[in-house]
Order: structure tokens, then C-alpha cells, then sequence
């Protein structure tokens, strides 16, 4: 028997009469990280209408609660795993690299969140429990010689139905209970971001908007939506006078406020009864 399997089956011996309890998620983590090594992790649980569960997060970003209220206000819904699992239904094992948009490091995302991680490297597993909701657990790498390599992803895949099981044993009794079949995903919150700015802008306008909140470039929404550059900057523009915001940074922070100034919500732009 490899030292690895030993290992495994060892930490999994462990985890097994823990089901249920509050220790799961750090043994959870340990399992993973003696198979493969990495620096941090975070589980998070989606449930539709609400705001993520943190079930386990040793991640250190600057100002740490600060920033983990940030992501669960609001900052969440343009994660590349989040948008991955309710826009695609995607599941399984998954680089961030392979589901972040091009030029992820120039979002305001990445540059009013993810950079405070500090993570130079991640992948995560989508766990879904039921049609509205799923785990994600994403496991980090903080320095750019130690990427996740073809072995460790290999290793990682290998496993992926035990931490499936483990998942929807822990989580998924509550999630499957009198749920919906088809996929109901897609929350409250996820409206307000669909919603954004309808009520002030024009319909292409509000297109471009949403694009580049969810980070795309210039070039890939003049690409999206068959129109040039330039046309792009225009809508941009004219966007940006109408909610009184003159970068995107500005923009970004606009729609995580106006998010968080809902007391309730019922459909429609968030922005009214903000501005």
C-alpha cells in the first residue's frame, strides 16, 4: 500500500464518525491537504435567496473581516466558481484560470477582493446538494513556483467522488429536503445584479454594464455583442454619466452598496430608492 493511500485512508477513518459535526470541514481540509499540499482553503455553502455559508476559511487577506463580509455582501456573485455553477450548472473539479474572464487580474473583483487573498494559484471542487444549492471548495497556492501541477489535479479528480459524498452527507440532507427538480439556482440577489441599472439606462447600455462587472474587457463585449470598441467606450460613457460614477472601480462599488442597502428585495433595479 502507497504512503499516499495510507494516508488518505487514514484521514478519512477519521472523518467518517464526524459527519454531522461542526470538526468536519477542518478535517475535510486536512485530508485534502495531505494529499496535496497547498497554503489555504475556504468552503462555502450557496443557498438560494441568501447570502454563502462559511463553513471553513483559513484565507488571510488584509483586514480579513472587513474583507470576508465584502465577498458574502455581495462581491460573491462575480467569483469565476459561483458564476461557473449557476450560470452552466458546472460541477467538478476546476482551475480558477480555466473559469476567471480574460484579463481577470484588471477587474474590479480581483482588484477590491481577490488580490487581498494573496493567492497565486487555485483550484476548487462544485458540489452540488440539490437544485438551489452547492459547495464550493476552493483550495489556494500563494506563491507562482508552487502552481498546481498535472499530478496534484490528477490526485484531486481521483477523490472527487468521496468529497461529493462526504459533502452531500454533511450538507445535503437539509438541501434536498422538499426541493425544486429543475434548476432554481439563480437567487434574489443574482436578479439584482441582472437588474442593475435598468431603471436609468438604456437596454445596450445595461449590457455592457453587466459585462463589465463581470469583467469583461472592451474588446471581448464588442465581441459579445457584435459591435465596435468604440462603440463600447460610448455606451460606457454615457452609462457612467447617468449613475454619476467615472470608473469602473466606481461602478463596482456602486453595485455592491446598493446591495447592501436592501432591506428587502422584490425584483427590479436595486439602485431605486438608492440614488
Amino acid at each position: 500500500m502507497s504512503s499516499h493511500l495510507l494516508e488518505f485512508s487514514t484521514e478519512l477513518a477519521a472523518i467518517m464518525p464526524e459527519i454531522g459535526s461542526e470538526r468536519l470541514p477542518s478535517l475535510l481540509v486536512r485530508m485534502l491537504k495531505s494529499l496535496v499540499p497547498f497554503d489555504n482553503a475556504v468552503i462555502l455553502h450557496y443557498r438560494h435567496g441568501d447570502a454563502p455559508l462559511i463553513h471553513y476559511n483559513d484565507i488571510p487577506p488584509l483586514q480579513h473581516e472587513k474583507q470576508i463580509d465584502f465577498f458574502v455582501n455581495g462581491a460573491f456573485l462575480l467569483d469565476p466558481f459561483y458564476r461557473a455553477a449557476v450560470d452552466t450548472n458546472l460541477s467538478g473539479l476546476h482551475r480558477l484560470s480555466e473559469l476567471a474572464p480574460e484579463g481577470f487580474e484588471k477587474t474590479e473583483y480581483y482588484r477590491s477582493y481577490f488580490k487581498y487573498t494573496e493567492i497565486k494559484d487555485e483550484v476548487g471542487f462544485i458540489i452540488h446538494l440539490s437544485a438551489t444549492q452547492f459547495i464550493n471548495i476552493s483550495m489556494g497556492r500563494l506563491t507562482f513556483a508552487q502552481r498546481f501541477n498535472r499530478t496534484h489535479i490528477s490526485i484531486f479528480q481521483g477523490i472527487a467522488p468521496v468529497i461529493e459524498t462526504l459533502c452531500k452527507l454533511q450538507w445535503g440532507a437539509e438541501a434536498s429536503a422538499n426541493q425544486p427538480q429543475e434548476n432554481k439556482l439563480p437567487s434574489q440577489l443574482d436578479s439584482a445584479l441582472k437588474h442593475f441599472g435598468t431603471a436609468y439606462l438604456t437596454e445596450r447600455e445595461t449590457q455592457v454594464v453587466q459585462l463589465f462587472l463581470h469583467g469583461h474587457s472592451t474588446k471581448s463585449i464588442a465581441e459579445r455583442l457584435g459591435i465596435s470598441p468604440e462603440t463600447v467606450k460610448l455606451h460606457r460613457k454615457n452609462s457612467y454619466a447617468k449613475l454619476d460614477v467615472s470608473s469602473q472601480a466606481e461602478l463596482f462599488y456602486l453595485f455592491i452598496d446598493s446591495l447592501a442597502s436592501l432591506t428587502s428585495y422584490s425584483g427590479g433595479d436595486p439602485l431605486v430608492g438608492y440614488l
